[in-house]
């Protein structure tokens, strides 16, 4: 009983220390870490994570827009390649939306068509929008503007001509380092924080900016830092009422933040649903205009969907490139798997949200799974009856 106790009192003086440690070298921001994932049986960030984190609102407007609902929609099933792949990579929703109508729609893992999921990455295509926006209403004057003008920290060094284009297209040249699973990573850092706004302002830039692409997810949350600073609103109610509000979203979404600030982790994590994610693969499409009215200029939604750099051809401005059989390709990704994928010659959007990917086995910026998708919506279709 004697060294029971002994043993116990040990425990509870290393864990003690422990703690003290992190809080010494500012790494206190772990013991959010292993309590949200570790503790939930995750190494890294997971689908339904949001539950555990502070969230702003990004408001729906009072005039939905469902989608419509083609009248042979679902009569073709999911090839045995899809329906196996969804079972072993734990797809929740699969969407397929061909000429503006739901063709194919399959939800998985008790998810539904209202159920809210991570959209991790998929969010910076949603600032980069923003991004556009501010330029079209003449809050921000293009996408050359510096980001000096906002945060004068970077009026030195290498990042004296860093421009919010720069951001967008993945081109800052800043020290931050991408890794998911690096618990010591600040991008780890960065997801359990609280002071995501000193975090950034503290990034320093090692190379030329607009020289070259590298992906860097503080380059998107430098670049909403930005926005909220030229337009002077928060970007959950930016979003809202540019595209939210006006593409007709039928739920509301929430965006993480690094509470106690309330700064959005603009990089990452927005809960939606599949059709709703599927309304900036439509605008993309239709070269920012929504059912009759422009919500981005066109020139600069061209522009996102080319690539910015000749030896960087999947990347435009916070949007990813690629090609299928011949057809141009544009698509929002996030971690684990998650697309809006649009085909403009075919009128066709994909959807997939799940709870991992395949990694590519082929040096490609499309993960395997990313291919199977394209592959066996093209299969699904042709076996539609005319």
């Amino acid at each position: 009983m004697k060294l029971l106790k002994k043993l116990l009192i040990r425990f509870l003086g290393l864990l003690v220390l422990l703690v003290v440690v992190l809080f010494v070298f500012q790494k206190e921001y772990l013991l959010k870490a292993v309590r949200v994932t570790y503790l939930n049986g995750h190494k890294t960030a997971f689908l339904d994570d949001y539950n555990y984190f502070d969230n702003t609102i990004i408001a729906k407007g009072g005039s939905p827009q469902p989608w419509k609902i083609a009248k042979n929609c679902n009569q073709v099933k999911g090839t045995q390649k899809l329906e196996n792949l969804h079972k072993d990579i734990g797809t929740v929703a699969f969407l397929i939306i061909k000429k503006d109508s739901i063709w194919h729609e399959s939800y998985y893992d008790e998810y539904s068509k209202d159920s809210k999921s991570n959209s991790f990455s998929m969010a910076k295509s949603i600032v980069s929008a923003a991004l556009g926006k501010a330029i079209m209403d003449g809050k921000i004057t293009s996408l050359d503007q510096k980001v000096s003008d906002f945060f004068p920290t970077f009026n030195q060094g290498k990042s004296v001509n860093m421009t919010v284009g720069d951001l967008s297209s993945m081109a800052s040249g800043l020290n931050w380092e991408e890794s998911y699973f690096n618990p010591l990573s600040i991008t780890t850092q960065a997801y359990f924080d609280s002071n995501l706004y000193e975090l950034i302002l503290g990034l320093k830039g090692i190379e030329e900016p607009g020289k070259s692409y590298k992906y860097l997810s503080g380059n998107t949350q430098l670049l909403a830092m930005c926005i909220e600073k030229a337009t002077g609103q928060k970007l959950a109610n930016y979003v809202s009422a540019s595209f939210w509000k006006p593409m007709g979203a039928e739920s509301d979404a929430l965006w993480q933040t690094d509470a106690p600030n309330g700064l959005v982790k603009a990089y990452c994590c927005i809960a939606s649903n599949a059709r709703d994610f599927a309304r900036f693969g439509k605008l993309y499409m239709q070269k920012g205009n929504w059912n009759g009215k422009q919500l981005l200029d066109s020139t600069f939604v061209e522009k996102s969907v080319t690539p910015r750099f000749e030896q960087s051809p999947n990347y435009g401005y916070g949007w990813w490139l690629s090609t299928f059989n011949g057809k141009k390709v544009f698509y929002m990704k996030g971690h684990l798997g998650q697309y809006v994928i649009a085909i403009p010659e075919d009128e066709l959007i994909i959807v997939r949200l799940g709870h991992r990917n395949i990694r590519s086995t082929k040096g490609k910026a499309e993960t395997d799974d990313f291919t199977v998708y394209l592959e066996e919506t093209y299969k699904m279709l042709s076996l539609e009856k005319k």
